[in-house]
């Protein structure tokens, strides 16, 4: 079936002119109708044409589509490779972080491309004008539905289809790797008989061959994985020989570099003919990498991939790959999950690896089935060959998942409690019959009942009423006459993605008595349950000690752990200890922070708002605290800031002082220099005036007085406080006003005669909103 005939206006949309037997067989329920469609099929027959089918029809109505990536790394490969799409007119947009979102470009787009995770958070915020696109949805295809059975990431991919078949009923195109029970996912998502596939091994391009090979666990894991490695190049060395290419996956980036390092040394000492020293194009386009190992690397066939590489880099190495010119490739599992790489030889040498916030975990069985997909390259082999390289304890498990697959799970039960908060917060459930109404539209529910007894079906409705019943009792939600309603806590705890332990952290942060330190902000994030896995490894505690000192001695290791790294990220110095995980755990720490100030700013705490919006922007960017300010011009990231900041420019209006020419010789390019000063000047620059305010006052007396506080910059919320401190005792608070500094704004202040010898009177503004040390100016009255 050729492509044009099929979809003739989107012919140009696909990178093929004909499909192959597993997409002609899916083309008449994707194209000529609205039904809900399941596909399993094994990875590298062409899932990928089915989605675009699928998005092909939306658009050909003026509908807008929605794809659900399984990895954040792979939906900016999307928006790249479906610029196909751009070129008919259609746009792409990848919808990322809070503050990296455009609201406009969302509403605009016809195909969002997201993560579970950020289209969780986005329905769940689907009545705010800023993630109202997501309620307008045509058509949602669901990449990989089988990371339903994940621990840790199923339950949200769970709710967030039954939450979007709720708002706004989009037709549902859900893909997958071969999985045992597609009828389980077919009969949750209503897809009909006609509309479900379940494309066997039959389908697959090449055949695949796939076993596990054993090694003898040591004392030592950093042995175990040269000895994983040897296993591994055993596997390989006999299809390198024949120019056949192999597929390594490693546990970590770290981990795929220094094997593709050690990997060129054995197999020199293999005498394994492999390179392209002599090609001298190839010779000159591996000077442009970027990566230094990897351009050492690549001329003698060996190189890696991950994430972490620049797209330059990535791209090269992939092209290369297809090429032939690199044979031996080491990897993370990104690229099996995402581009289509496959290699005659694929060996899987980590079966477990360690996650910043979980601890050393086991791969997840679809990761190691979608790994050994990769085997076989269409065209070129007949047979494809995949190996485990695991502890002879573990042979037997992995045996039997090749040979009878792995069913999908519902993954929700582990996580009711917080997804049912969220329903309570958005109105969705007001008591246990909604909320039996809302598990119903759930796989749990379905699962459930195709296994009752392992399920516990029976027991679904009490559980259901348990949960509430502690949502109440914990104060996340209230009852009135029967009828459940969120409270603030509930629906700061839903709106921020948190656990429930800590959102009560937060809430009890938020509303204790006295002034908000450092620490007290940073412990409460260390603590989160977020990082509850997070531990301490033998090797990291001295540096962590070394951060902390004194710091932190209430908390756990792990937690310890966490704080080291986030002061570490303040000081813009993390320990070489502690960096593999530091960006994983600052990126959770950066949403916690934004969490935190949210509460403070709902319980009335500017000043902790601030704090928190302040220790949000060192850990970002190790920027000093007095420079901390810089942070709130745009196009002044860590390296600009450090730059002004050594040149003592460090407040938004020292920017303003050294003016155009003094930023240029501050190290900043002239157009540069004009931006951050426009930028500069558009924040708040606050002034006091103290008016004919007394320098002294009679014991016993009181007057009157009042300070302007004008703002000669860009308007902004603002705390006002005004304190007064005798000199042998701490500050009083004596007012406090919160509002918009447009207008000039006088505030009151009572001078009086108390029994010191003088009084110092502070007035403190406080902006909350933005990155910004307080401002204050002081008097001193001398009582006689």
């Amino acid at each position: 079936m050729e492509v044009a005939d099929a979809v003739p206006e989107f012919a140009d949309a696909f990178p093929f002119d004909e499909f192959n037997r597993m997409q002609r067989e899916a083309v008449p329920a994707l194209v000529e109708s609205n039904a809900n469609v399941v596909a399993a099929a094994p990875t590298g027959s062409g899932k990928t044409a089915l989605a675009e089918l699928a998005i092909c029809r939306a658009l050909a109505a003026g509908g807008t589509a929605v794809f659900v990536a399984p990895l954040r790394a792979l939906t900016n490969e999307k928006e790249s490779e479906w610029e196909r799409f751009e070129d008919l007119g259609y746009s792409v947009y990848v919808v990322t972080g809070e503050r990296d979102l455009n609201p406009r470009r969302a509403e605009r787009a016809d195909v969002l491309v997201m993560t579970p995770e950020k289209a969780d958070s986005a329905t769940r915020k689907h009545d705010s004008p800023r993630y109202s696109f997501i309620a307008d949805v045509d058509l949602v295809v669901i990449d990989e539905v089988h990371l339903l059975d994940s621990e840790r990431r199923g339950s949200v991919l769970e709710v967030v289809v039954s939450r979007l078949r709720r708002l706004c009923d989009p037709r549902i195109v859900a893909l997958s790797a071969t999985m045992p029970n597609v009828r389980d996912v077919a009969d949750w998502l209503d897809a009909p008989p006609e509309a479900t596939f379940q494309f066997d091994e039959s389908y697959r391009p090449v055949d695949l061959h796939a076993d596990v090979v054993t090694y003898s666990h040591g004392e030592n894991s950093f042995a175990d994985k040269y000895r994983r490695l040897y296993r591994a190049l055993d596997k390989a060395e006999p299809h390198l020989r024949e120019d056949g290419q192999a597929l390594v996956f490693c546990a970590s980036r770290q981990d795929a570099k220094q094997a593709a390092k050690k990997a060129r040394d054995e197999l020199a000492e293999r005498d394994i003919p492999m390179g392209a020293r002599g090609d001298y194009d190839f010779h000159n386009d591996a000077k442009e990498l970027e990566n230094s190992t990897l351009r050492k690397s690549v001329l003698d066939g060996v190189a890696f991939h991950h994430a972490g590489l620049n797209k330059g880099d990535k791209d090269r190495v992939e092209q290369w790959f297809k090429d032939g010119k690199i044979e031996l490739l080491f990897s993370t599992s990104t690229l099996a999950w995402g581009v289509n790489l496959p290699a005659r030889c694929v060996v899987i040498r980590d079966t477990k690896y360690h996650d910043p916030l979980e601890g050393e975990v086991d791969m997840s069985p679809l990761d190691v089935l979608q790994m050994l997909g990769r085997a076989g390259r269409p065209g070129y082999d007949d047979v494809g060959y995949g190996w485990v390289v695991t502890d002879r304890s573990d042979a037997d498990t992995y045996r039997t998942l090749l040979r009878e697959g792995k069913e999908i799970e519902s993954q929700l039960a582990a996580d009711l409690v917080e997804h049912l908060n969220a329903e309570v917060a958005m109105g969705t459930v007001h008591g246990v019959e909604d909320a039996i109404d809302w598990l119903e539209t759930t796989f749990y529910y379905h699962r459930a009942k195709s296994e009752p007894d392992e399920y516990g079906f029976d027991g679904i409705r009490d559980r259901v009423r348990e949960t509430l019943d502690d949502l109440r009792e914990r104060g996340f939600v209230e009852a009135d006459g029967g009828v459940l309603a969120p409270t603030t806590l509930g629906v700061l705890c839903s709106t921020f993605y948190l656990r429930l332990d800590t959102a009560s952290a937060f809430h009890a942060l938020a509303t204790q008595d006295g002034d908000f330190r450092e620490d007290d902000v940073l412990q409460a994030v260390a603590a989160a349950r977020e990082f509850d896995s997070v531990n301490a490894r033998h090797g990291e505690k001295d540096a962590v000690r070394k951060v902390l000192g004194n710091r932190g001695d209430d908390l756990e290791p792990g937690q310890q752990k966490v704080l080291a790294i986030l002061v570490g990220s303040m000081r813009g110095s993390v320990p070489p200890e502690l960096r593999s995980d530091a960006w994983v755990i600052r990126q959770n720490a950066l949403r916690l922070l934004a969490a935190a100030g949210a509460f403070m700013d709902r319980y009335d705490r500017p000043r902790g708002e601030n704090l928190a919006e302040r220790l949000a922007a060192r850990v970002d960017t190790g920027v000093p605290a007095d420079a901390v300010g810089l942070t709130a011009i745009d196009g002044i990231a860590s390296g600009r800031a450090h730059k002004l900041a050594d040149a003592d420019v460090e407040t938004p209006a020292a920017v303003i002082d050294a003016g155009a020419s003094g930023l240029v010789d501050a190290g900043l390019s002239e157009s540069l220099a004009d931006r951050v000063l426009d930028q500069a000047e558009g924040l708040p620059a606050v002034t006091f005036d103290w008016g004919d305010f007394p320098d002294r006052v009679a014991m016993g007396e009181n007057e009157a007085c009042e300070v302007t506080v004008r703002n000669a910059g860009g308007g902004g919320r603002a705390h006002v406080r005004v304190t007064a401190t005798p000199d042998d005792g701490d500050p009083v608070e004596m007012t406090t006003t919160t509002g918009y500094l447009d207008d000039p704004l006088t505030v009151p202040v009572g001078v009086f005669g108390a029994n010191a010898e003088s009084l110092t009177y502070t007035v403190e503004v406080t902006f909350p909103d933005y990155p910004l040390r307080p401002d204050s100016d002081s008097r001193t009255v001398r009582v006689t």
